[in-house]
């Protein structure tokens, strides 16, 4: 009976091998069975020079991977990098710099591709939304942000090589590809086929499938703008504005030359501080790929030794609208690129233009409120009908006015509406530009989760600044909601307290220090001899903002807190930073 039963168990387990098997080898087929697909070819003749050694050339032109693909100026920059480390590719910079500008702009992505991801491009640190599910996270965003694939468009053999290549350079590559079989279950992964045989689809055939779908290698938006795309005329004057994290708005104005090439550009600007009108004044160069993606760098007179300090050399990346009259994203600096200017700018026209204004909210009930409006190219003669503030808001008077600033006051009737209200100079708009509350409820310290660096001369320093903006509870009347209302900057006593993780935790008097204005400076690394164990001055820590005006219900300054974890620095950069960094 026993040896009947283990027959039919083995009998039973075969049988299903084999049904998964030829599933398996089903897909194969109908992929292999699959047309080509078209290649972009190749018709640089200095990328065919130094590419084509190793990329064979059919005679369609393409030469092969390299017509399979595109991506962003990063993504070429770390496939070349790659090149030169593991392939012994030979390049001058000169070299290096014309190969980059081809494939960027001529295997490169659309711009309505690349707006999703501008945030690697932009070294933002942020929470990435768009990973689909949980066997794709694990096949692609467990080493590097998934931003990085989604840089990227292939054919779907490309994926596969793609992949292939991770198991090939990457021992964990294979473990993450394959753990939802090795653990026997996949959680939330799709089934191969339905019914009793039924397995949890790969890891790695999971992402292989959503990158196939959607991030091919031909599509409309990439059809259309190689049909579309132009050279960059961005000659002249651009106005800007801008927002520094713990230093507030910034206008003013950007001056942008022709330089050596039709898509290289020499800039000067201009900013000038909504909070205290101070003065920056910076150079620099920019290149355009692809007719939209601009990267660039500027620098102000001497930089100082502070880390934060504005003259600093910056680094630019935008976005320019496919039409070039503006733009967006970030310029930014820091040896972890912590500090940084979010950006838009718009070409200057002749007709009036409102580019921002002094203060983010107004309360409810609230009279003779002074609220500065800047922009450029105002008439001489300004009246209360000029300006809209929205429902509830009444312009009691002009109390100054020159043609880059107009000063109104204005009075808010006590039972409007909260919420967010376009301001209004002429025919210029700012959408939300101006909130309207009658109480703040709650307010929120961002980053609300945030990571600092130790260091010293060897290894600079990773530095965190931290803002408290107040929030309105919103029309559904409760906290933390979506239709909760941003009001701004609030004035706050900046403070920091244990997060407890072990018995007879210390790590705030060890970790480092918070400024008045919430910049947090780490401490040193190395081991401390006036700590437990004499440990590195690595910690975890609460971020405490405290209100010093704003009070809840029950009478008590709102607080408001952020998780900093305080780490030791980066003491290696990767040969292969588009795979570690």
């Amino acid at each position: 009976m026993k040896a009947a039963r283990w027959a039919s168990i083995i009998l039973m387990g075969a049988a299903m091998c084999a049904t998964l098997s030829a599933q398996r080898n089903g897909a194969r087929t109908a992929a292999a069975q699959e047309k080509p697909e078209e290649g972009i070819p190749v018709t640089d003749p200095l990328v065919i020079s130094k590419c084509g050694t190793c990329h064979v050339k059919d005679d369609k032109g393409n030469l092969s991977r390299i017509s399979w693909e595109r991506a962003t100026p990063e993504g070429w920059e770390e496939a070349i990098k790659r090149m030169v480390r593991l392939n012994g590719l030979v390049l001058t910079p000169v070299e290096a710099r014309s190969v980059l500008k081809y494939l960027s702009t001529h295997h490169g992505l659309a711009p309505e591709e690349a707006k999703p991801v501008m945030y690697m491009a932009e070294h933002r640190i942020l929470d990435e939304t768009n990973i689909p599910n949980d066997e794709v996270r694990g096949a692609c965003a467990n080493c590097h942000a998934f931003g990085r694939p989604m840089s990227w468009r292939r054919s779907k053999e490309d994926w596969k090589l793609l992949a292939n290549l991770h198991v090939a350079l990457y021992a964990t590559a294979d473990q993450a590809f394959h753990r939802g079989l090795n653990a026997g279950g996949g959680g939330n992964a799709p089934l191969i086929a339905e019914g009793p045989a039924a397995t949890p689809e790969l890891p790695v055939d999971a992402a292989l499938n959503f990158l196939g779908k959607s991030a091919p290698l031909h599509t409309p938006e990439w059809a259309s703008w190689r049909a579309r795309m132009r050279t960059p005329k961005l000659a002249g004057r651009w106005l800007v504005t801008a927002y520094l994290p713990g230093r507030g708005k910034y206008v003013g104005e950007l001056q942008v030359e022709p330089g050596a090439a039709d898509d290289e550009f020499t800039t000067r600007v201009t900013l000038q501080s909504v909070k205290d009108g101070s003065k920056l004044v910076r150079t620099g160069t920019g290149l355009v790929y692809a007719g939209y993606s601009w990267r660039g760098r500027s620098k102000g007179s001497a930089a100082g030794s502070a880390p934060d300090d504005l003259q600093s050399e910056m680094r630019e990346a935008l976005w320019i609208s496919p039409d070039q009259t503006w733009a967006e994203g970030r310029w930014f600096w820091g040896l972890y690129q912590e500090f940084g200017f979010d950006v838009k700018l718009q070409r200057a026209k002749n007709d009036p233009v409102l580019l921002s204004v002094d203060r983010s909210s107004l309360k409810a009930g609230s009279s003779a409120n002074r609220v500065r409006l800047l922009g450029d190219n105002f008439p001489s003669q300004v009246a209360p009908a000029d300006l809209d503030f929205g429902a509830g808001v009444t312009v009691r008077r002009i109390v100054s006015h020159t043609a880059t600033e107009v000063v109104a006051e204005v009075d808010v009737v006590a039972n409007t509406v909260s919420g967010k209200r376009d301001v209004t100079l002429f025919r210029s708009t700012i959408q939300g530009g101006l909130a309207v509350y009658d109480r703040i409820d709650y307010i929120k310290v961002v980053p609300e989760s945030s990571l600092a660096r130790l260091g010293s001369e060897t290894h600079p320093k990773g530095f965190q600044q931290f803002e408290a903006i107040a929030y309105q509870r919103g029309d559904d009347g409760k906290l933390h909601t979506a239709d909760d209302v941003e009001l701004g900057p609030i004035d706050v006593t900046w403070s920091v307290e244990e997060f407890y993780s072990v018995y007879g935790d210390d790590d705030k008097d060890f970790v480092g220090s918070l400024s008045p204005t919430g910049f947090f400076t780490p401490a040193s690394d190395g081991p401390n001899p006036k700590r437990k164990f004499k440990r590195n001055n690595y910690g975890d820590i609460w971020v405490v903002a405290t209100a010093r005006n704003e009070k809840d219900k029950s009478g008590n300054p709102l607080v408001g807190k952020a998780y900093l974890v305080v780490t030791v620095p980066m003491y290696m950069n990767w040969d292969q930073p588009e795979v570690a960094w």
